[in-house]
């Protein structure tokens, strides 16, 4: 098993448990679950923005589903290269989240909407250390 395969492997285990935490118990303020936001509480007085606020949570849960299908037929099945370029998208694609996600939540924390306070700069670190062992599995792969 290669460095790429063990990087993909942990996403995917991470990917796993947040889409079983979104299906389940998507109020929950562990993992990434809406309970942290303190709309998620209010949104249950209005039915229709709390069925909203479910439906964008299996979406999501969803696409994360997609994803983890994806990436174990490349584990499965891919060339390694394949499996480079692979890790080389996920680092991108990670990336993201510090374009419009990251900036929100952290207004969000800041307004105190967020609990536990500081919710957001754990998640920051958290992704941080995602992006930085696939960065290291893409660079000790090129060596």
């Amino acid at each position: 098993m290669n460095i790429l395969v063990i990087a993909m492997s942990l996403f995917i285990f991470l990917e796993i448990s947040n889409v079983l935490l979104l299906y389940f118990q998507p109020g929950s303020k562990k993992g990434n679950g809406l309970g942290v936001f303190t709309a998620w509480e209010k949104s249950k007085q209005d039915p229709e923005v709390h069925n909203l606020l479910r439906y964008m949570a299996y979406w999501v849960a969803g696409t994360k589903v997609i994803f983890i299908g994806l990436i174990l037929v490349i584990i499965f099945t891919g060339s390694d290269q394949t499996q480079l370029a692979t890790v080389g998208v996920l680092i991108l694609t990670i990336l993201s989240f510090f374009w419009r996600l990251f900036p929100l939540i952290r207004q969000l924390d800041r307004e105190h909407q967020i609990e536990p306070q500081g919710y957001s700069k754990t998640l920051g670190i958290i992704i941080s250390i995602f992006l930085m062992v696939f960065v290291v599995a893409f660079v000790v792969s090129l060596i």
